[in-house]
């Protein structure tokens, strides 16, 4: 276990040693730990889910670090199950494209690429495209359907042999990554010599401000160990000569940040978003540890409310299962106290998940064929940010008397 897991002294960003606890979660296993049969009898080790804000940069941070090989060589977790963030990465692909129009032929790199969904649409617009993914099993299946990806994580040493093999990048993306990793100025460095003189790095991160401001407290797990806000972003990008000229905030996941980076003096036009977002994170206070303190209080909050819906169902005789099997449902079910046998299962849409048990708690996760004949009262929408489409997708539950339990940003039972 002390293998797996260490815990950082510096921030992640400006590298002080001045670092602030602002909240402390019920530690987890890590939150894509899911366990085979065989392995469900076996307590898995949990971590501490402690949260820090650095005194210098106001970067929000955790400091526990999991062994970057147990995160992600095994993952479980591909983008193309969710139509959602098929249509969101085709949108993506398109304003690329669009906004700085790369030559046909150019090299387009997604730094964890998973399944390839991302640059799928890039390769149909006639980019030359390489996707860079330690899962390696997913890098495999990414392969064998055509969008060819490293099974590697990304270093500055990996990105001088595609330079070397390949010539530079056009575009360089990291989607729902840029906060995975330890060393994020490492693969800053990479990312710079990677790119073109006029080339762009894009990526996509949870925004600490939608965290705060709709308590999105389960974005928080070992995976992501920083939680972005502009102002820190821009400082650190300059620190490995690249400029964070464009942001804009986007839906996915609750609320994340979309960043345009390009090396310093690069031919792109500053657009006064980063200035725009960075005086909206000083007014809600973001740079100080007092009012992200006043965070722990309203996840309480919803805690105890959410505790008290389920309660009250379970108590009237309701049988409940999950939908969704996202990594955020480890830090839900566990902070929450969510004891295992109050879900009989959870529903899943990915074929990887379906058949092993969830972190820690060990809930069976199945397919949604089981509806049909082991239909519950509740189904407790765990997958949240997605709570619409799956209510529609299952009409037919509704009209045999089910009702859903949405847990977040505030507990709703519908209908």
């Amino acid at each position: 276990m002390q293998a797996m897991h260490h815990r950082r002294t510096h921030c992640q960003l400006c590298n002080s040693s001045a670092l602030t606890p602002i909240l402390s979660l019920e530690p987890t296993p890590p939150a894509n730990a899911f366990v085979t049969e065989a392995q469900r009898n076996i307590e898995q080790p949990c971590f501490p889910l402690d949260v820090f804000q650095c005194e210098h940069c106001h970067h929000v941070q955790l400091l526990d670090v999991l062994d970057p090989a147990v995160l992600f060589e095994n993952y479980v977790y591909v983008s193309g199950t969710s139509p959602a963030f098929v249509k969101h990465f085709e949108e993506y692909a398109a304003i690329v494209c669009s906004r700085f129009n790369p030559s046909v032929g150019s090299l387009i790199v997604d730094i964890g690429s998973n399944d390839g969904t991302l640059l799928n649409f890039f390769k149909s617009r006639n980019y030359r495209v390489l996707g860079i993914d330690p899962a390696q099993v997913i890098a495999a299946n990414a392969t064998a359907a055509g969008i060819e990806t490293l099974p590697a994580f990304f270093t500055p040493k990996l990105a001088s042999e595609i330079v070397s093999t390949r010539g530079q990048a056009a575009i360089v993306s990291a989607n729902n990554v840029f906060a995975h990793a330890e060393d994020l100025y490492s693969i800053a460095v990479g990312i710079a010599d990677l790119l073109k003189p006029d080339g762009v790095f894009t990526f996509e991160v949870s925004y600490l401000v939608d965290v705060f401001q709709d308590v999105l407290f389960d974005t928080i797990y070992h995976e992501h160990m920083a939680y972005h806000a502009v102002g820190p972003l821009q400082r650190f990008f300059k620190r490995a000569d690249l400029e964070l000229f464009s942001v804009a905030r986007v839906s996915s996941h609750g609320g994340s940040l979309r960043g345009y980076v390009q090396k310093a003096g690069g031919p792109h036009t500053f657009d006064g978003t980063v200035d725009k977002l960075i005086n909206i994170e000083r007014q809600l206070g973001l740079d100080q540890p007092a009012t992200l303190r006043k965070f722990g209080n309203r996840i309480d909050l919803l805690r105890d409310q959410f505790k008290t819906v389920l309660q009250d169902l379970k108590k009237s005789g309701k049988s409940v299962a999950g939908y969704g099997a996202p990594a955020k449902a480890t830090t839900l079910l566990h902070h929450f106290g969510i004891k295992p046998g109050t879900l009989d299962y959870i529903i899943d849409d990915s074929p990887l998940k379906q058949g092993l048990y969830s972190p820690g708690q060990h809930i069976p996760v199945v397919s949604s064929e089981i509806l049909l004949r082991n239909t519950p009262d509740i189904l407790l929408i765990l997958a949240w940010n997605f709570a619409e489409i799956i209510m529609t997708n299952n009409a037919a539950f509704v009209k045999k008397g089910g009702k859903f339990l949405v847990p977040m940003p505030a507990v709703r039972l519908y209908p």
